[in-house]
């Protein structure tokens, strides 16, 4: 199974060793295309026209920093991309607290999205970034439309043959699209709060509980040791580990959708 996930803007604020070297990143065959994102982003957080840049990488005034620090990448120390990333999905997840086989299955089955990197594993090392997939660079261009063009072939063949569970969102999921066979043993999930208004069951679309919610489907599956062969028994694990999952009508060679119904936040 491969469990692709979205990045966080939350980061620890240092790494901790060496600099980024590209010949121990997991997916090598995107090291050419990193480090053309790489040298597009140091070099626009250097620029001296700082506004023109902040503008790119949607950075507030008080953000200026993150400038600083991206001008450095090169340089920067480095830490494990389980412990750089810091957001409500990783929490949620908890890799840390893991049991020690659940951890491995982890670093063997997630991927996670980057603007900067394509992709990146758990146990890959990067240096704290800001570079959102929303981020027009120099020589680049748009990131989402960049990474959809180099992604495809690395994640086709990460996916091997078993199911693949994209949690991913918004402009990350748009760098992979699976087609055929491949679409057909891919499960997306979209996280609804069910409650009652006026004694009617009301379901909503969330956003911040989402990647929580996420995070706990993904660490269910981790601790339970789930290994599901296709995308059916993928969606029926989820079922047995007491998640309320509701299953979309979709059409041959395309994504299979399923709604996860919550009721506590």
């Amino acid at each position: 199974m491969l469990i692709l996930l979205p990045p966080s803007e939350g980061k620890a604020d240092a790494g901790t060793g060496r600099r980024w070297a590209p010949d121990r990143h997991s997916l090598p065959e995107l090291n050419p295309a990193r480090e053309r994102v790489l040298d597009a982003l140091v070099a626009l957080s250097a620029d001296p026209d700082q506004e023109a840049a902040r503008a790119a990488l949607g950075l507030s005034e008080g953000q200026r920093g993150e400038l600083r620090r991206n001008a450095r990448l090169r340089e920067a120390a480095t830490a494990p991309a389980e412990r750089l990333y810091t957001g409500v999905l990783y929490e949620a997840l908890d890799l840390a607290s893991l049991p020690v086989g659940a951890q491995r299955a982890a670093r063997r089955a997630i991927l996670i999205s980057s603007g900067l990197w394509g992709a990146v594993r758990l146990t890959d090392r990067i240096p704290p970034y800001r570079c959102p997939i929303g981020a027009r660079l120099p020589d680049v261009g748009a990131l989402s439309a960049y990474w959809r063009r180099e992604l495809t072939p690395a994640v086709d063949a990460a996916a091997g043959r078993g199911p693949v569970l994209d949690l991913r969102s918004g402009a990350y999921a748009a760098t992979w699209t699976p087609r055929g066979e491949l679409a057909e043993r891919t499960v997306t999930v979209r996280v609804l709060h069910e409650r009652e208004v006026d004694g009617v069951p009301v379901r909503s679309v969330v956003s911040h509980f989402n990647k929580a919610t996420k995070g706990r489907l993904v660490r269910d599956l981790l601790v339970a040791g789930a290994r599901p062969r296709t995308a059916a028994e993928l969606v029926g694990t989820l079922r047995e580990l007491k998640h309320t999952v509701l299953e979309q009508v979709t059409a041959p060679g395309r994504v299979r959708q399923v709604d996860v119904v919550v009721t506590d936040l």
